[in-house]
């Protein structure tokens, strides 16, 4: 019973005062604790707003010199887009012009080889004429028909020869007119090219000897005439070569370029569109940041 009633007497010995201290002095360490608690949690806030200040002003820095860098990218682009854009014009124009004057030389070559390929022909066919019947006079004159040639050019010049020739079964009808056609044509250009006083081009028939002089002398003409042809000819086709080669150089190189420059073209095109879409994330940002 007296260990029952110990502790009973000892609250009885605290006084009221004292619960109201005990009290007072509890609340004060609770309120130091918050307080300090409070202080810490300030103290945190304020180094994160202090650290968010700092990397808010660092972005905003470097927000702003980025869009200087994607502003000055984008006029490079831009720039570039327009220098590539006049050389795509300008190269495909240059490769037209090219292939029109290519189709042009063409045409011309074209029609130059018909027209040598029907002189050849003509001339050809003349100095087979001319050989064969100088052939025949010489062959006759070594018979001993000479007398009669002779008489006919005496009587009535080179194309009562050739009428003889054909009365004679020497020389066919037909290469006889086209040696009397060649005959009065080269008599006509001597005719042209005669000045006033000079002998009448009948008189030529007769000055060199006979027929055979005269249409060996044709027959000289004639393969001067052949050679001539051929030669230039040569020389046409040659420059059209040279002249095909070069055109076809300059467009397969004017073709590169221009493909090179449209894969430029196109690259700084996306160049620039993703410049533009990064320029407007960028800006946004920055603005909001501000």
């Amino acid at each position: 019973a007296a260990l029952l009633l110990a502790p009973l007497a000892s609250a009885a010995a605290v006084s009221p005062i004292q619960k109201v201290l005990q009290l007072l002095a509890d609340l004060e360490t609770k309120i130091i604790a918050e307080g300090e608690s409070a202080q810490k949690t300030f103290h945190e806030f304020s180094e994160w707003c202090e650290e968010r200040n700092a990397n808010l002003g660092f972005e905003i820095k470097t927000g702003k010199s980025k869009v200087e860098e994607l502003q000055a990218s984008i006029g490079e682009a831009t720039s570039e887009i327009s220098v590539l854009g006049t050389k795509i014009e300008e190269t495909a124009g240059a490769i037209a012009t090219n292939e029109a004057d290519l189709k042009a030389a063409t045409e011309i070559r074209t029609q130059e080889q018909s027209d040598f390929s029907a002189e050849e022909k003509e001339l050809t066919e003349v100095v087979d004429l001319l050989t064969r019947a100088i052939g025949l006079l010489e062959r006759e004159a070594r018979k001993g028909g000479s007398a009669m040639l002779q008489q006919s050019v005496q009587a009535g010049g080179i194309v009562q020869a050739l009428k003889a020739m054909v009365d004679a079964s020497v020389l066919g009808a037909q290469d006889a007119d086209k040696l009397t056609a060649l005959v009065q044509q080269a008599q006509e250009q001597g005719d042209d090219a005669d000045e006033p006083g000079a002998p009448a081009a009948a008189t030529y028939e007769n000055h060199s000897g006979g027929i055979i002089e005269t249409l060996q002398g044709l027959l000289d003409k004639a393969e001067e005439q052949l050679d001539a042809a051929r030669k230039k000819e040569v020389n046409a086709q040659h420059n059209f070569e040279m002249l095909k080669q070069s055109l076809e150089d300059e467009m397969k190189f004017g073709t590169k370029d221009m493909n090179d420059a449209k894969k430029r073209l196109a690259a700084q095109t996306e160049k620039k569109a993703s410049a533009e879409g990064d320029l407007e994330v960028t800006t946004k940002d920055l603005a909001a940041d501000e």
